[in-house]
């Protein structure tokens, strides 16, 4: 049998496929249709440090091999995450990254030294990259606040930490550079492209936020350039994110240099996507007579 186990700084995986948060709920809405053991880990819906009713519908439309989503971050808060989210997903057997946002530097900080104090987490993805909620994208254009933000993180919670980049800058190279520099375990590369749709009869366009992320098939060969272009300057593990659906899509994430991946939309459209992943992996693995996963990481021959 082939390892499937990964390693991400500080962070240890039993294997490679993650889900991605926003697109898993907080793990119950799943329960009875996967089997959560078979994960690599669980990343449930970002959190804020107060609660937020997210943006005016409609919030999500769909796009050709693709959708926009401008949810908004609708969430009930840290505390309550904490006090009715957690005890649950502290049952699961598989490891839980919690995800966090903040409106401000110290946002991050405080809220990261909260869920720091908390048992059953594995690690702490930072979205310091939402493109639906204003201002909330723009520290992950500024290499400088990255650096200070996951720096800060580092110092008060001893969790492995994830920096969650956005693609809507001209290089995401010196971001992931800042983002290592601050002691980042691994980053997870990309979150949405800002898009839009419009009602051409009505002239309007169709998300009540006018701007929305895409996700999905849509936006795999660019994330997949830019998980290329991180791996070849940057030493910091990637999680790859966009658009993977398929064993052909994780494999080409992981040559291209990402050492773990994450599931996102299609968990909306196939569910049990995830757990399919998993074992026609480690199905591929043996096909291929590897001993590890990590074998196949950055092999991308150009």
């Amino acid at each position: 049998m082939s390892d499937i186990s990964v390693t991400l700084g500080r962070l240890q995986l039993q294997n490679p496929i993650l889900v991605a948060s926003g697109t898993f709920g907080y793990a119950k809405e799943m329960a009875g249709t996967i089997d959560f053991a078979k994960l690599g880990g669980i990343i449930p819906k970002t959190v804020t440090r107060k609660a937020r009713i997210g943006n005016t519908p409609p919030r999500t439309v769909e796009t050709p091999s693709g959708m926009l989503n401008a949810i908004g971050l609708d969430n009930d808060g840290i505390d309550h995450f904490i006090a009715h989210h957690l005890p649950y997903l502290r049952t699961l057997p598989t490891a839980i990254i919690a995800n966090i946002a903040g409106e401000t530097e110290d946002d991050f900080i405080a809220m990261a030294e909260q869920i720091g104090r908390e048992p059953g987490l594995a690690g702490l993805e930072l979205n310091l990259s939402c493109p639906n909620v204003a201002g909330g994208h723009d520290f992950a254009i500024d290499p400088a606040r990255t650096q200070r933000i996951v720096a800060g993180v580092r110092k008060v919670c001893p969790l492995p930490i994830i920096a969650k980049l956005t693609p809507n800058v001209t290089s995401v190279v010196p971001i992931a550079q800042a983002a290592a520099d601050g002691g980042a375990d691994a980053v997870s590369l990309v979150n949405t492209f800002i898009g839009m749709a419009i009602d051409w009869r009505k002239r309007k366009p169709i998300l009540g936020n006018v701007t929305g992320g895409l996700s999905g098939p849509a936006i795999k060969p660019l994330a997949l350039r830019i998980v290329w272009q991180v791996a070849q300057k940057v030493r910091v593990p990637i999680i790859g994110v966009g658009g993977i659906k398929s064993l052909d899509d994780v494999m080409e994430f992981l040559v291209a240099g990402a050492s773990a991946i994450q599931v996102g939309t299609a968990n909306f459209f196939d569910p049990t996507v995830s757990v399919r992943l998993v074992d026609e992996l480690r199905a591929t693995c043996v096909e291929l007579g590897v001993k590890s996963v990590a074998e196949l990481v950055g092999t991308l021959l150009v």
